[in-house]
């Protein structure tokens, strides 16, 4: 399968009008993210800006990932969501199941410096026609220096020592990232990890290193908890997004260190959920919230804002800890491999925890 290509529309014009959505009457958006300090993040720089400008109101609400709810709320024609934030796993499926409205391009605003959008957002921003890229994060692995031991580890091999580093791991439950994670520690290469895993051979292997921790793993469903299982003791290491470790870092002064080997970095992107009747509105959300100054503020929980004129706007005490300065020690995830086999992955892998 291959992604859809971004359509524009030329009934829209190029740069949308704050001053006009000011004066418009105003409505109450419901928008969907991943909370914590993430949320938090957001709700600062690219939410409450957003209210002040227009008058509208939004009605900020959690959730831990995946397309159930979503799919559910368009097949039963009783939408509740208007906006979402996605990781491209999911969003290529939501995308390709026809859950999201196509974003035109036309709509969105030219960067503070004048660079026309198309130019300003790095490519993969702007690569699924059902979304927006607003950041680039990255899923690693973290410890804590007050209860690892003498000896801390460096690399993803070192997760799945359970010899050299005994004591719980966090992984979130999930098959994406600790499929791919389970083979590039069994040996096999970052370029070679999707191809096989597409092969029931791969997945097997994939299952069958997973098995060499399972009776050391801790699952837990949201981001949110990453950091909460490392600071109280329930493990030693835990499987997190970037910027849930940053956060507690900077903002905590937590005894946390990151390690980037074998990191899966990746976008988060806000798409329209199909059916909304606040389609407008939506649309005029979107593109202000991947402004240039609301997604600058992404630096300060740690990830790589998705345009070229907020990358300009980051502390340069803040560049060394974003994902891309990383990449070239990680892989990037396929998200079109996932909305082409995570269906049934997320079978087998829900199969393989519960026959213990």
């Amino acid at each position: 399968m291959k992604i859809r290509s971004i359509t524009s529309s030329l009934g829209l014009a190029a740069a949308i009008s704050m001053t006009a959505l000011s004066v418009a009457a105003a409505e109450t958006l419901t928008v969907v993210s991943f909370g914590g300090a993430y949320g938090a993040n957001q709700k600062q720089y690219q939410i409450d800006p957003y209210v002040a400008k227009t008058g509208n109101k939004v009605l900020f609400e959690n959730y831990t990932g995946g397309v159930a709810e979503l799919k559910a709320q368009v097949e039963s024609g009783n939408v509740q969501w208007d906006v979402v934030d996605f990781e491209t796993i999911d969003l290529e499926r939501a995308c390709s199941e026809g859950l999201l409205e196509i974003i035109p391009q036309d709509i969105l605003l030219p960067g503070d410096d004048g660079v026309p959008a198309k130019q300003d957002f790095y490519p993969d921003a702007l690569s699924n026609e059902c979304a927006v890229g607003e950041m680039f994060y990255s899923t690693i692995f973290a410890y804590n220096k007050n209860t690892i031991g003498a000896k801390q580890p460096t690399t993803l091999n070192d997760l799945f020592d359970v010899k050299a580093f005994p004591g719980k791991r966090a992984l979130r439950k999930r098959p994406q990232m600790n499929m791919e994670w389970a083979l590039m520690a069994d040996g096999v290469k970052p370029a070679d990890v999707y191809a096989l895993l597409a092969t029931p051979e791969g997945q097997a292997r994939a299952f069958a290193k997973l098995d060499t921790i399972r009776d050391d793993v801790v699952w837990f469903d949201s981001w949110s908890q990453a950091p909460q299982l490392l600071n109280d003791g329930g493990a030693v290491m835990v499987q997190s997004a970037n910027g849930r470790i940053f956060d507690a870092i900077r903002k905590e002064n937590k005894p946390f260190v990151l390690v980037w080997d074998k990191n899966l970095f990746d976008l988060g992107a806000w798409g329209i959920v199909k059916g909304t009747p606040k389609l407008k509105t939506a649309q005029e959300f979107v593109a202000f919230a991947t402004g240039t100054k609301p997604l600058a503020g992404l630096q300060y929980v740690a990830y790589g804002p998705a345009r070229k004129s907020s990358i300009a706007l980051v502390e340069k005490d803040i560049v060394d800890h974003l994902p891309t300065a990383h990449v070239q020690q990680g892989l990037k995830v396929d998200p079109v491999f996932w909305a082409d086999y995570g269906e049934n992955l997320s079978e087998k892998f829900n199969e393989w925890l519960l026959n213990k």
